[in-house]
């Protein structure tokens, strides 16, 4: 059998874990070959693909962040006009089955490929962890252990400076890295974009700690976190060619009204694509060598049209239609587990 993989959309870390995941499982144990095609669905309309063997040099994948294919996104329009090309492209290249690893736009785009007759088993990849149907994702332990080091430290410099100190994370649509970061480094009020927040609130909050003699504060802000109607006027940003707004600095925002309201010192901190990167936790190198080993086993079992997913401690497979449409979002019985600890 020969197999192909690609990685699409954001970076994440564990996804060359997954990589060797495939290439080793088909290697050892069923004698496939597997290639790889670079920079996402642009490569594989491109058809620029490298062959991945089972050497010394894969062995090694499993310590680093990124992916040695790279990754990339390409737009909707484009992808479903050059349906005949993908399937040019994997015949000449003599693919029996594809395994995209990317988040839900890739799955996406892999339930489509699917419905269009090409053989997927796709394998779920977001630092969010807002994929539907698997219990977790990699990349979000790596991105919450990464999160929480940068709550850790600004208690400290808070605490010194009398500060209100704002930590800003990654989270567009869904706020699980700001939830389990900010329970975890002991921030004191957390926003998320599924519980649109009342400045007025996180006000009281702060204020009650100076007035106890606490003196600082510490607020982890999810980058898609948006206000109650009416509560705090936001700046608007730009829609890019994704249908993506361009976000605007909802933590610096809240930030300038913390201190127009209550008039403490108030520092903003943008982790940004510091989560993405560098080396993967234990936790996220495990679950990805998992994935990794179960996609290409369910592609020589011909379990087509399917991702892998977590369900409590098992690897298994599940329709693609599962996985997409609907984003896992944060319930609220979750978020208010965690506001029992804010203030």
């Amino acid at each position: 059998m020969r197999i192909a993989t690609l990685t699409s959309g954001g970076d994440c870390p564990g996804l060359n874990a997954v990589i060797r995941g495939i290439v080793r499982t088909a290697s050892n144990e069923f004698g496939s070959t597997v290639i790889g095609y670079e920079d996402g669905w642009v490569g594989l309309l491109e058809d620029r693909r490298v062959q991945l063997y089972d050497d010394d040099q894969m062995d090694k994948l499993l310590l680093r962040g990124g992916t040695v294919l790279g990754t990339g996104r390409l737009h909707p329009d484009k992808f479903r006009e050059g349906i005949e090309t993908v399937k040019a492209n994997l015949a000449d290249a003599g693919v029996d089955a594809l395994i995209p690893i990317g988040g839900e736009g890739t799955l996406k785009g892999a339930k489509w490929l699917s419905d269009n007759g090409i053989p997927i088993v796709g394998v779920p990849k977001t630092i969010d962890n807002d994929v539907n149907g698997t219990d977790v994702t990699f990349g979000f332990d790596t991105a919450v252990s990464v999160a929480t080091e940068a709550i850790d430290r600004l208690h400290t410099t808070a605490e010194s400076h009398n500060r209100v100190m704002i930590v800003e994370v990654m989270g567009r649509h869904v706020g699980w890295i700001a939830l389990h970061a900010g329970m975890a480094g002991g921030a004191h009020y957390t926003v998320i974009p599924e519980v649109p927040f009342d400045i007025a609130d996180i006000c009281k909050a702060m204020e009650r700690r100076f007035q106890m003699g606490e003196k600082y504060g510490i607020i982890c802000v999810a980058e898609g976190a948006l206000p109650k109607e009416g509560t705090m006027v936001m700046r608007e940003g730009e829609v890019d060619q994704f249908g993506h707004k361009t976000f605007t600095g909802i933590g610096q925002q809240i930030g300038d009204e913390i201190h127009r309201r209550l008039g403490h010192d108030v520092r903003t901190t943008v982790l940004g694509h510091i989560q993405r990167g560098g080396t993967p936790t234990p936790y996220d190198r495990i679950l990805a060598t998992r994935y990794g080993i179960h996609a290409a086993r369910a592609a020589h079992a011909g379990k087509f049209g399917t991702t892998v997913a977590l369900h409590a401690d098992t690897i298994t497979s599940i329709p693609l239609e599962e996985a997409v449409g609907t984003l896992k979002e944060v319930p609220l019985l979750r978020y208010q587990t965690a506001q029992a600890m804010f203030g």
